[in-house]
């Protein structure tokens, strides 16, 4: 609660729906979403014994929302507004530093689809059956490991349309680059003449991309004089040449480099990147493009949190629902580094079983003010540092503490 009145998620919610005055309705169904992502509830479905608990009362409801209400509100707010919210959320975690936006890493994430629809199938890994996926695109901040944004598409959607949209979103949240371009680093697959294209002419980001290991490509390699590779230490020497994709409509000629690892020529082993545009060679492979495995960690960290599976592939509801799911992975992200070790290594699930729902307490009001009581709390002490005094607190930040979906009561804690 006090990470939602440092984001100012409240705005962000009434703007998303519409509904400004803040008796409304909308927004306090839309925190129950982002309650229930936190949670790793995607749907009431799975488990109604929330009714039981109070979880109501955080959203400033006196009921639980039913299924169909909730899917009435994600269908009546389009796709268009989802990504607005994002780039409203994105602007305002890029001025609390959550990502310098230097390297960026870009991946689709595709899951496991149970809508009725006939839709593509693609096998999860070689080892198993093709099913349904529902597509998703992830832009994340490699060095921080934090998301700017995300997009979903149809089966049929090409990978390059998406992606473009997806940068499309960045270029609102980050800044103009003073100087410098920011490097996006990306997969095999997104190595396309169109979306090359579409870098180099309607964007400020430069993309790199390894290529496929073809026979061609490495007859290429291979006949290169040693005169053109640069030994920076031992088992690594890089070339640098320019080339043309083919079908480009751009005149600018992109950059490949070619990494050669081994010290003996029977021992050379080939590896090919494409840049849209010539970077230092050594950071840009050695250090950029291995930071690309954050994006991974990010999925294997935070996906419970509603970006693991799909039961629907209406877009209108996919798209609201992972965008509350991204709310919530950003206060969750809040409260990691404000409590420090060891909670800032705890996956999502962990975080919802051990800390949201694993402690045990109740609630009472005093004059303007809701007071909850945890009892048996571990390492109560260190929790008393940030939760104790609570509006005293938030006031020294600048941070008005009456909670506004709460009809405006403030709110503190105890451990007892």
């Amino acid at each position: 609660m006090p990470e939602h009145l440092r984001l100012g998620t409240w705005d962000l919610l009434r703007t998303w729906s519409g509904q400004l005055a803040q008796e409304s309705l909308a927004p306090r169904l839309a925190l129950h979403l982002v309650h229930e992502a936190a949670l790793c509830r995607p749907t009431l479905r799975a488990e109604r014994s929330l009714r039981h608990r109070g979880f109501e009362l955080a959203n400033g409801l006196p009921w639980l929302p039913t299924d169909k209400v909730l899917h009435d509100l994600l269908e009546a707010h389009t796709v268009a507004q989802a990504q607005q919210l994002q780039i409203g959320l994105g602007k305002l975690r890029r001025a609390s530093g959550h990502f310098p936006g230097q390297v960026l890493a870009l991946d689709p994430h595709r899951l496991a689809s149970y809508s009725q629809r006939d839709m593509v199938q693609r096998r999860p890994s070689a080892t198993k059956p093709a099913t349904k996926q529902a597509q998703t695109f992830f832009l994340l901040d490699a060095h921080t490991r934090q998301p700017l944004c995300l997009t979903n598409a149809s089966s049929a959607r090409s990978l390059s349309s998406a992606t473009q949209e997806l940068l499309g979103l960045a270029q609102q949240i980050l800044p103009p680059p003073a100087g410098q371009r920011p490097l996006i680093v990306a997969d095999v697959e997104h190595f396309t003449v169109e979306l090359f294209d579409y870098v180099r002419q309607h964007t400020p980001f430069d993309l790199l991309a390894p290529l496929r290991q073809t026979k061609a490509l490495q007859k290429h390699y291979q006949a290169l004089p040693e005169e053109a590779f640069v030994r920076h230490w031992a088992g690594l020497a890089i070339a640098t040449e320019t080339f043309r994709p083919r079908r480009t409509t751009v005149d600018q000629p992109c950059c490949r480099y070619i990494q050669r690892t081994g010290e003996r020529p029977q021992d050379y082993h080939f590896k090919g990147f494409a840049c849209t545009r010539s970077r230092p060679e050594v950071p840009t492979l050695t250090a950029d493009f291995p930071d690309r495995w954050q994006i991974e960690e990010f999925f294997r960290f935070d996906q419970d949190l509603g970006w693991k599976r799909a039961g629907t592939l209406n877009l209108h509801i996919r798209h609201g629902q992972m965008t509350m799911a991204l709310l919530a992975q950003t206060l969750i992200h809040q409260l990691r580094q404000r409590l420090g070790a060891p909670f800032n290594q705890w996956d999502a699930v962990h975080f919802a079983r051990d800390f949201f729902s694993g402690l045990e307490g109740d609630v009472r009001v005093q004059q303007d003010t809701l007071c909850v009581t945890y009892y048996n709390a571990p390492q109560a002490e260190q929790w008393k540092e940030h939760f104790e005094n609570l509006p005293q607190r938030l006031e020294k930040e600048g941070v008005d503490p009456r909670v506004p979906w709460l009809y405006n009561f403030k709110l503190d804690f105890r451990f007892k």
